[in-house]
């Protein structure tokens, strides 16, 4: 058992090291019981997410995706009445981590994803960017298109959608960006990757990959963006001698 004062501390300290302008406020969301024995993470703190938070006992919800986002209804009505509503009659706190959790050095999604894919990591997808969110790196042994989007596959459990010109073609150096990124191809284009993956895609993507010649993976926003929270979650629990458990609440997106 730990406080959860002593927790958000830590996970303060730990993720919150550099200023990072935001959509949302990071850090406790809402405050549930003063005492922590176990920590439920998932990706979006949806209200499946957060009935399964209770189902199984949790103190904390620990998520990338939370509330209280910039330009939404800043009234609690509706959906997020429904979802704090659960939160405060379960005494359960809400921890949540946005930018953070994507660019953290260690725990991030994007430095998560290339140890889930095996990719080294050469540096950031934007140089000028501070920070980077996402990563340029590259395989061991070059793989083709379809090798690649097999190996998606089998880490994310769903196929990815993928734009190429050719699927035999080989891949080497990849760019890469967790979560809703498919605007940042063209900084992959000139980082000069045979590949670039992010979890969602819109129309313009499609044109710019067929005309660039990058093969582009969209994997899913939410399967890109699983990492994260699990790695965290799985910290924090070893630090405070908690249970933790990584809930995947299922989205095609």
């Amino acid at each position: 058992m730990a406080t959860l004062d002593a927790i958000v501390e830590f996970a303060n300290k730990l993720m919150l090291e550099r200023p990072i302008s935001d959509y949302c406020p990071n850090g406790l969301q809402v405050e549930g019981r003063s005492e922590v024995k176990k920590i439920v993470s998932g990706v979006t703190a949806s209200q499946a997410l957060v009935d399964e938070a209770i189902a199984r006992g949790a103190d904390l919800l620990l998520v990338h995706h939370g509330y209280f986002w910039k330009g939404e209804q800043p009234t609690i009505v509706g959906i997020k009445r429904a979802r704090i509503k659960a939160l405060l009659e379960n005494d359960m706190s809400l921890l949540a981590y946005h930018l953070p959790l994507d660019v953290h050095a260690e725990l991030g999604n994007n430095v998560q994803f290339a140890e889930l894919l095996e990719l080294s990591v050469d540096g950031p997808l934007d140089p000028e960017a501070k920070p980077s969110v996402g990563l340029v790196g590259r395989f061991k042994q070059p793989i083709t298109v379809k090798q690649f989007a097999d190996l998606l596959q089998q880490k994310l459990s769903r196929p990815p959608q993928v734009i190429t010109n050719n699927d035999e073609e080989l891949i080497e150096r990849v760019g890469w960006c967790t979560g809703g990124a498919q605007g940042y191809i063209e900084k992959a284009i000139a980082a000069k990757v045979d590949a670039y993956v992010s979890g969602e895609i819109s129309e313009p993507t499609v044109h710019i990959a067929r005309e660039s010649g990058v093969h582009y993976f969209a994997a899913g926003h939410h399967a890109t963006e699983r990492c994260g929270a699990m790695a965290l979650g799985k910290r924090l629990a070893e630090e405070f001698g908690l249970e933790h458990e990584f809930v995947d609440i299922d989205n095609p997106v």
